[in-house]
């Protein structure tokens, strides 16, 4: 089974917990396991280009069950995943999406945050991935 709403709504908590705990403003996007919008929240005054990262970010980390600053190591010139995010209408390459795993370790989601550097993205992210209780 998929995230459920609820399990979605505590990632989008969570991260905007630790957000308000760090001083940043992020866009903040979970999706399912059909990469399908499920929860979003954009806290006052952070980018509104991030808003398409933050969700695209979220798509990419389940597209491929990875952290999306992974697929950024593989797809620098001459990796493996080389021109990668050009693929699947335009892909995210660097941190701050996360897969969400159950208690069982299956990917039921993802999550993906952008509004500040991407050290701090990844961070807010894995506090949302945690909330849900599979990582």
């Amino acid at each position: 089974m998929g995230i459920t709403l609820e399990q979605a709504q505590a990632a989008v908590k969570a991260a905007h917990e630790k957000s308000l705990e760090m001083g940043v403003k992020m866009n903040i996007a979970v999706v399912d396991a059909g990469a399908n919008l499920t929860a979003f929240a954009r806290m006052d005054d952070a980018w509104l280009g991030s808003l398409d990262i933050s969700i695209k970010k979220a798509k990419t980390a389940r597209f491929f069950d990875m952290p999306t600053g992974a697929i950024g190591g593989l797809s620098q010139p001459g990796g493996s995943l080389f021109g990668i995010e050009h693929s699947n209408g335009g892909l995210i390459t660097f941190p701050g999406g996360i897969p969400i795993k159950d208690a069982s370790g299956k990917v039921i989601g993802a999550i993906g945050v952008s509004g500040d550097s991407v050290e701090n993205d990844h961070t807010v992210a894995e506090a949302g991935a945690q909330a849900v209780g599979g990582r």
